[in-house]
């Protein structure tokens, strides 16, 4: 195998595929990234069994061939090599070393055989269908701060993609709950998306998945079936096992009687909250909001380490309330908000509380208090 590339190029293919390799594995080959070149393209395969990404680009090829090589040693090389540059990989398949040339600099790295290399099963997908990058973006990022990072409610660690039936009709729906805070994020169904079924997809993916979504003007086919889910563009496919299990009724946790409404100035709450939380204890993290008429004050008292208050105007015409959250939850939500006001809908200093965005339904949030 011998390809020439522009470094730019293939700095932006291998740093995807050396993302998804696991730092520590007992396999030494799924350390390594597999380079197949062909024609007038070359692809970047690397997986660490449960995620795979293929990323293909154009290069001149000067001879066609295939072989693995350590995706992290390669990904550091070309990072540090000036931009612009043309890179040179050629493989002397005799002394299995990948030669890497760059101007005056010279890289001889150790090689693995390619037949040793684990290529993901191709899966029979019961239902694909295609949707622009920002609406998938907007989905996943809105709901991934919510997942649970305990491994014993494993159903819990990731995002439970599914179609549902909303207000307006049938959407395209995002959950993660850690039993804390719950997101729900909608979006319009995609054509052919109807008979897709719902699936749990693992935080490690749905970070991955976030480098693909980025283009504005891309479209990502997505492709589901019962265990496994593919997001991919024209140049890159994500390939993922789903989580087995069954994503809790989160329907049953999102209050619908809740009529004391607070409005306020998104921004400003989250900058409030943050300068109150400084002298709020590393453990509890609590906040108390106390509500009057057109007026919030947010406290916290930590005998350990102090006092703070603040008070901020807000749109309340309801009896009074006092209750306290985590300070870090209230942020991550509050964080979520892409229009100026957030809206909070309260029942009790006991029971949940759900936020949204104006009057906004297709993204709502709900938060578990907490006693202070």
């Amino acid at each position: 195998m011998k390809i020439s590339i522009e470094r730019g190029t293939l700095l932006k293919a291998v740093s995807q595929a050396q993302s998804v390799v696991e730092r520590r594995n007992t396999i030494p080959i799924l350390a390594n990234v597999l380079i197949e070149a062909e024609g007038d393209s070359v692809s970047f395969r690397a997986t660490d069994l449960d995620i795979e990404v293929v990323d293909r680009t154009a290069a001149v090829v000067e001879r066609p061939g295939a072989t693995t090589v350590s995706a992290v040693m390669l990904h550091e090389i070309v990072r540090k090599l000036p931009d612009g540059a043309l890179v040179n990989l050629s493989e002397d398949a005799a002394s299995g070393r990948l030669t890497v040339t760059a101007g005056r600099s010279n890289f001889n790295l150790a090689t693995l055989p390619k037949e040793d290399f684990p290529v993901m099963a191709n899966s029979a997908y019961s239902s694909n269908f295609s949707a622009k990058a920002p609406v998938l973006r907007r989905l996943f990022d809105k709901a991934k701060f919510a997942i649970s990072t305990e491994e014993t409610r494993y159903y819990l660690n990731g995002v439970y993609m599914h179609t549902a039936t909303a207000e307006d009709g049938p959407v395209l729906r995002c959950v993660a709950t850690d039993g804390h805070r719950l997101a729900r994020i909608d979006a319009p169904l995609p054509e052919n998306a109807s008979d897709m079924p719902g699936v749990i997809i693992p935080r490690k993916t749905v970070n991955e998945l976030r480098k693909l979504l980025d283009d504005d003007e891309a479209i990502i086919a997505v492709s589901v079936s019962e265990t496994k889910v593919r997001f991919a563009t024209d140049v890159i496919s994500l390939t993922s096992k789903v989580i087995d299990g069954t994503f809790p009724d989160y329907t049953r946790v999102i209050p619908t009687g809740n009529t004391k409404r607070l409005e306020v100035d998104a921004a400003e709450f989250a900058k409030a909250v943050d300068r109150v939380a400084t002298v709020s204890s590393e453990r509890s993290r609590a906040v108390k909001l106390s509500l009057d008429e057109d007026r919030l004050v947010l406290s916290v008292n930590a005998p350990d380490s102090g006092a703070a208050e603040e008070e901020l105007a807000v749109a309340y015409g309801d009896e009074r309330l006092e209750i306290g959250f985590n300070a870090k939850y209230l942020l991550e939500i509050a964080s979520q908000v892409d229009r100026e006001n957030a809206v909070f809908m309260f029942n009790s200093s006991g029971d949940p509380t759900l936020m949204r965005e104006g009057n906004d339904t297709s993204a709502i949030y709900v938060v578990m208090p907490m006693r202070v």
